[in-house]
C-alpha cells in the first residue's frame, strides 16, 4: 500500500529548491540572487552541478521512504539507495525490494522532486528494477554504477538506457570510479582512455563522474586519518588528478567529477590544530559554532570540501545528514565570485581586466570556462549579499 508522505513547505509536484528549508526571511538576509527551482527534466549540465552533497542510505533501511522524505524536508536534494556495500550479500534481493516499494512510495510526494538513485551491483538489477517498479519510476533519476571499468561498464550502461525506454523517462548514470585497474599506476592511462572514449558514446546518459577513494585506500592498505584530507593521500590523490584530467575537461569532452566521501562525524582526540581559522567565526561573533564544527570533525570536511573545488571537483558523496550543510555552504557562490565571473563573461575580445573588488586580475580567456561554472553553479545554489559568507550559511543551517 503506498503511504502519503509530506514535507513541510513544499507542495506535491514543485521543483525543489536548494537552501529550502530556510525561513523566507533567512534567505532573503542571506541571498542576493537565491537558488533557483530545479527538476529532474533540466538540462544534464545543471542537474550534474545541482547535486550537491549526495547521501547514501542503505536499500535495507526498515523506514527508507520515510527516511527519504524526511532528509528531502531537511534540504538534501540527492540520494543514493545503496544496495552494494551498505547491504550484506544474502540480503540483496530483499534491499531490491524495499528500494522498488520505497521509489512508489514517494511517488506523488514532495521527495519525488529530489535527485533519487539506486545503487546497483550488476546490470541484471536494472532490469529487475525496472521490470517491478511502478509509479515510482517518476520519483526515480537514474543508477550509480559501482566499481565502475571499461571492461564492464557497457553492459550497465546498455541497461539504463533500455530501462528509460521502458519506463518512459530519461535515466541517467553515475559511475563510480574505483576499481584496481584504475589505481594501479601500469593500467591506468589505458583503463582512462577507455573509459573517456565509452562514455563519450552515452554521453547523454552520464550525469556526473564519482570518485571512491576509500576502496582505492583499501587496495593499499590505508585509512586516511579525520586530521588528513584525501589529497594527503598521495596514491590516492595521484589517481583523482588523473581522473580530472581525463574526464574534468572544459574542452566538450568532459563530466563533472564529484568529490569523495568523507568518512567521520564525531570527536576524537587530536594529533593536529583544528583547520579552520578562527577569526572569520569571530567576525560573525560564531566562535562557539566554530568549536561544535571542530568537536565534530566538520573542519576536516570543510578543509577538503575546498580542496575538491581546488581540483576541479564539484559535489561531493556524504555519509551522514550533518556533512550536507557545509558542502552546501561552501558551494553557494559569494557576490565576489559572481561580479568576477559576470565580468568576465561580458568580454569577449580577450585581454585582462582588473577585478571590481581591486584584489586579482581577470583575464577574459583564460577564466572563462571558470566563470561559466561558476554561473552555473549560482543557478543551482545561489549568490550570496556581499558580506555573507560561509560561516552565516552554515550558522543559518545548524540553528533552523
Amino acid at each position: 500500500m503506498t503511504r502519503h508522505l509530506d514535507a513541510p513547505n513544499i507542495r506535491i509536484g514543485q521543483a525543489l529548491t536548494h537552501f529550502h528549508q530556510l525561513d523566507p526571511l533567512t534567505r532573503h538576509r542571506l541571498f542576493l540572487r537565491p537558488p533557483a527551482p530545479f527538476t529532474d527534466s533540466d538540462t544534464r549540465e545543471r542537474l550534474a552541478v545541482a547535486l550537491g552533497a549526495t547521501l547514501y542510505v542503505p536499500g535495507n533501511r526498515p523506514d527508507l521512504a520515510e527516511t527519504i522524505a524526511r532528509r528531502c524536508s531537511d534540504g538534501v536534494m540527492s540520494m543514493v539507495i545503496d544496495l552494494e556495500d551498505a547491504v550484506a550479500d544474502d540480503q540483496v534481493d530483499a534491499a531490491l525490494a524495499s528500494a522498488v516499494d520505497a521509489l512508489d512510495t514517494l511517488a506523488g510526494t514532495p521527495a519525488a522532486g529530489m535527485l533519487l538513485f539506486v545503487r546497483v551491483r550488476t546490470a541484471t538489477e536494472v532490469r529487475t528494477i525496472t521490470a517491478t517498479l511502478g509509479a515510482g519510476a517518476a520519483a526515480l533519476t537514474g543508477f550509480v554504477v559501482p566499481k565502475f571499468t571499461a571492461a564492464t561498464g557497457a553492459d550497465t550502461l546498455t541497461a539504463v538506457r533500455e530501462a528509460s525506454e521502458t519506463l518512459g523517462k530519461h535515466l541517467y548514470v553515475m559511475p563510480v570510479l574505483e576499481s584496481p585497474v584504475l589505481a594501479y599506476r601500469e593500467t591506468r592511462d589505458t583503463e582512462l582512455q577507455t573509459i573517456a572514449e565509452l562514455l563519450a558514446a552515452h554521453r547523454e546518459q552520464v550525469l556526473a563522474v564519482r570518485v571512491g577513494a576509500t576502496d582505492m585506500c583499501g587496495l593499499f592498505g590505508i585509512r586516511r586519518d579525520r586530521d588528513l584530507t584525501i589529497y594527503d593521500v598521495r596514491v590516492v590523490s595521484d589517481v583523482i588528478a588523473s581522473i580530472v584530467n581525463y574526464l574534468g575537461r572544459m574542452d566538450g569532452t568532459g563530466f563533472v567529477i564529484t568529490g569523495p566521501v568523507w568518512e567521520y562525524f564525531a570527536d576524537h582526540e587530536r594529533i593536529f590544530r583544528p583547520q579552520l581559522r578562527e577569526t572569520p567565526f569571530a567576525e560573525q561573533d560564531a566562535v562557539r559554532f566554530r568549536q561544535q564544527l571542530v568537536s565534530r570533525d566538520l573542519d576536516g570536511l570543510l578543509r577538503e570540501i575546498a580542496l575538491d573545488h581546488a581540483n576541479g571537483i564539484q559535489g561531493k558523496t556524504v555519509i551522514h545528514p550533518s556533512h550536507v550543510a557545509p558542502v552546501h555552504a561552501l558551494a553557494a557562490v559569494t557576490a565576489e565570485e559572481h561580479q568576477d565571473a559576470v565580468d568576465i563573461l561580458g568580454g569577449d575580445t580577450g585581454g585582462v581586466l582588473a577585478s571590481g573588488y581591486g584584489n586579482k586580475m581577470n583575464e577574459l580567456k583564460p577564466h572563462r570556462d571558470w566563470a561559466q561554472r561558476v554561473a552555473l553553479r549560482a543557478s543551482a545554489f545561489g549568490v550570496t549579499k556581499p558580506g555573507v559568507t560561509f560561516v552565516d550559511l552554515l550558522t543559518a543551517l545548524a540553528v533552523r
